[in-house]
């Protein structure tokens, strides 16, 4: 509902800030993370996700866009809550948090307090073909951070159209694996619904 807050930054601390939007002072919860890429200016701009439960519509704020993807990722994962997840990005960096996913280094996400090795698990199992395979290195190239980028907004669309989202993402990686090129998210969309 809400994609970013910009305005005067009112206050600030490890765990959320308020930021003045023409009179409107919205609370963002945080990740240590986010707090410490929040410059000490007057103006400041935050990414958010927005979460509607039936007791409290809580707003998380973000200080860039890979933060928020993977913890958007974090809570599709059962048994990860937001708070879970901004807990994790308060331990570890967004970079970390992925390289431990897509390296499969459980004692890594063990590491940050309330994570128990079977939920390391869980997240690595769930996350790591979403994040792709690292190359030699241990990192992941520039390529496959934009292409599960498009794959995740053409699921996201098909799940939106009311298709199951197992459904969808067979036929988007049936497309994605037969493909000699690249596709956009357009195309992608559309190739997905003609084997839908």
């Amino acid at each position: 509902m809400y994609n970013h807050i910009e305005g005067k930054l009112k206050e600030k601390n490890p765990t959320c800030a308020v930021i003045d939007c023409n009179g409107v002072g919205y609370l963002l919860n945080i990740s240590v993370y986010t707090y410490s890429k929040i410059p000490d200016k007057e103006h400041c701009r935050l990414l958010t996700h927005l979460i509607v439960k039936e007791d409290a519509h809580t707003l998380y704020g973000f200080a860039d866009e890979d933060e928020r993807r993977l913890f958007r990722m974090l809570i599709s994962v059962s048994g990860i809550g937001a708070a879970t997840a901004r807990l994790i990005f308060s331990s570890l960096s967004p970079p970390e948090v992925q390289q431990a996913i897509v390296s499969a280094n459980v004692p890594l996400l063990q590491s940050v307090k309330g994570i128990g090795g079977k939920t390391a698990q869980r997240i690595i199992i769930e996350l790591q073909g979403k994040l792709g395979k690292s190359d030699a290195h241990g990192t992941l190239p520039a390529g496959v951070l934009q292409d599960n980028r498009i794959k995740e907004e053409a699921l996201s669309a098909l799940v939106t159209l009311g298709f199951t989202k197992n459904l969808a993402e067979k036929a988007v990686d049936q497309i994605l694996r037969s493909s000699a090129e690249k596709v956009g998210v357009e195309r992608l969309i559309k190739l997905a619904l003609n084997n839908l």
